[in-house]
């Protein structure tokens, strides 16, 4: 049995263990992936990109090739909610609301201010051979699927050795891995490390039907979700959500996804043959020629594992953490695990992180995880609230709930006000629709930087961004002018698995002992000046404006793009200062420092 060694492992070729691959070779670390599917993924799942994923993307190279193929905003910017597409009676083709999503529309401003990259929309079943082959150009011959895990034991010296089958040849290998990266879903390595994941689950049958159609007739451009209420459903899960998919992105899409619920015990569940025609039903459009390429099932969850390191092992994404779709908040989670994850491994296979770095990483990710997954849910359950607002009482009969649908819609008073509070209560959905400070602005409590004990601003709903440069945050951006060529603050941090100390032309104090250090210790510490001679060009001034330093100050960055440290001015022994910094936030032992 042939045996190989290698510092990191991924188990799991989606969305999560590729983007871990493709941070990895950027930050120059050996590893190989191995997948039990021969291909990428088949079904759509997730599709929407947050703009924070595409700033990670852009960091390390993928935004563009994304750009090109994903959605525009133009075409996936707004939501509506509608009785139905299609029909002919007089409740039915009727616009309930409408709303401003993912930064589009009157969004646009804000959220071109706070982020050089705009958000996308890309299903995972074309996301993932993107990444793959993005994967496969930076390590060659290591991204191996159709290869299964079958066992795995951590060694008493450290590291993993794991059996792996090749499902071609049937040839079995051990490779030993330093480290391992579990993003398999949790198919593999949760059950047999016992992975505790806490919350509520079974909760709803979630019925996802991908298919092919003409719905141009029936749609508009912008519109990327259309919700159906209608007198026929119960509620609007029960009414179905459609999704455009691509791959042509306005409203001649060729592929819809459409999500509805079942409960658990509901018996028609897995029957596909009444799923088919239900498909048809919510559309209202009985004569409508469908292809139907997956019908899927999918429980409703909302856990998140209580421990993310086990020995050697990682878990990252859904092996991580599950949770509803509403807030698309699941696969942008695994993808900034990755990128959370990745730059420890480096630091560590490098000789630099220390333990406390490796073990910050589940101190860091868990609390965003578990605010995410319980956004998704109260995203999910406030469309319960939208129900209400319009009449829709559980349990009501198809004339009750007819009824409440024509006095939504009716011209006397009593209508003008459920409009009114209809419109209020959908209002409410920006919690999903417009969560740009959930996304953009989430903070770490505790981890590998340095607490300065001041708190950035938080938004109650989730929808409001306030920029920052408090340690634990992300750093902010603003556009500067290098020579020329437009840049953003987040550029100044490279792929690298170094730190990136930013001040002014006044703080060349902590630019020379930074990079004294860095020549003494090995750890790369790139140094960038904003404003005087020689400095990037702060043009519109943003940065001044944002930065919350005053003349002479220092932030230092992680190359997650995260601040590590700040000192709002300067200090007398900067070469002390950093030599400090550097033992808190990557466990270096003080005497290797000063050595």
């Amino acid at each position: 049995m042939a045996t190989t060694d290698v510092p990191v492992l991924i188990i799991g070729g989606g969305g999560c263990g590729l983007s871990a691959s493709i941070f990895l070779s950027n930050l120059g670390v050996e590893h190989t992936l191995v997948e039990r599917h021969p291909t990428t993924s088949h079904l759509p799942k997730a599709h929407y990109l947050n703009q924070r994923t595409l700033e990670v993307y852009r960091q390390h190279g993928v935004a563009d090739r994304i750009y090109e193929v994903g959605a525009p905003l133009d075409n996936f910017g707004k939501i509506k909610w509608v009785t139905s597409i299609g029909g002919d009676r007089p409740l039915d083709r009727r616009l309930i609301h409408e709303m401003d999503s993912f930064g589009g529309g009157s969004l646009q401003e804000r959220y071109m201010t706070d982020s050089p990259s705009v958000a996308s929309n890309y299903p995972q079943l074309r996301l993932e051979p993107l990444l793959r082959e993005e994967a496969e150009k930076r390590a060659p011959g290591r991204i191996l699927f159709n290869h299964t895990v079958t066992d795995w034991e951590q060694q008493d010296g450290g590291g993993v050795a794991v059996t792996v089958v090749n499902g071609e040849t049937d040839e079995t290998q051990t490779i030993n891995a330093r480290y391992v990266v579990a993003a398999d879903g949790g198919k593999t390595v949760g059950p047999k490390l016992g992975v505790e994941m806490a919350g509520p689950t079974n909760m709803v049958d979630m019925v996802s039907v991908h298919f092919e159609a003409d719905l141009s007739e029936y749609v508009d451009d912008a519109t990327l979700i259309h919700w159906f209420l209608n007198p026929e459903a119960q509620n609007s899960w029960d009414a179905g959500a459609l999704v455009k998919m691509g791959p042509t992105w306005d409203r001649h899409s060729e592929e819809w996804t459409i999500h509805f619920m079942f409960r658990p015990d509901d018996p028609e569940s897995f029957d596909e043959s009444a799923i088919v025609p239900r498909l048809r039903d919510l559309l209202k459009l009985p004569e409508l020629d469908i292809s139907v390429r997956k019908v899927s099932h999918w429980i409703l969850d909302r856990i998140v594992a209580q421990q993310w390191r086990f020995g050697d092992i990682f878990l990252a994404g859904d092996a991580a953490h599950r949770q509803p779709p509403t807030s698309g908040l699941g696969l942008n989670t695994g993808i900034q695990d990755a990128q959370a994850l990745a730059w420890r491994l480096a630091a560590a296979i490098n000789g630099v992180g220390g333990e406390d770095v490796l073990d910050s990483y589940e101190a860091e990710r868990i609390p965003v995880a578990t605010d995410g997954a319980d956004w998704a849910l109260l995203a999910f359950s406030n469309h319960t609230v939208i129900d209400a607002a319009i009449g829709l009482v559980p349990g009501a009969t198809v004339d009750q709930n007819r009824v409440a649908f024509e006095t939504l819609f009716g011209d006397t008073r009593i209508s003008g006000a459920i409009r009114a509070r209809t419109a209020d209560a959908i209002g409410t959905q920006r919690f999903e629709f417009q969560a740009h400070d959930i996304e953009m602005g989430y903070a770490y409590p505790t981890g590998s930087f340095i607490s300065d004990g001041t708190t950035a601003p938080t938004s109650l709903d989730g929808t409001v961004y306030t920029p920052t440069t408090t340690p634990g945050r992300r750093l902010p951006h603003a556009w500067l002018e290098v020579e020329g060529t437009r840049i953003s603050t987040l550029d100044l941090v490279s792929q690298g698995w170094g730190l990136t100390l930013i001040t002014d032309a006044e703080g060349q104090g902590w630019g020379e002992a930074a990079e004294a250090i860095s020549a003494s210790i090995g750890v790369p510490i790139t140094v960038n000046v904003i404003g005087g001679d020689g400095g990037a060009d702060d043009v519109e001034g943003r940065w001044r404006e944002i930065n919350e330093l005053e003349v002479g100050g220092a932030i230092l960055v992680r190359p997650d793009q995260f601040i590590a440290w700040r000192s709002t001015g300067p200090v007398q022994d900067p070469s002390s200062e950093l030599i400090s910094v550097l033992h808190e936030v990557l466990g270096i032992q003080s005497a290797v420092l000063r050595s």
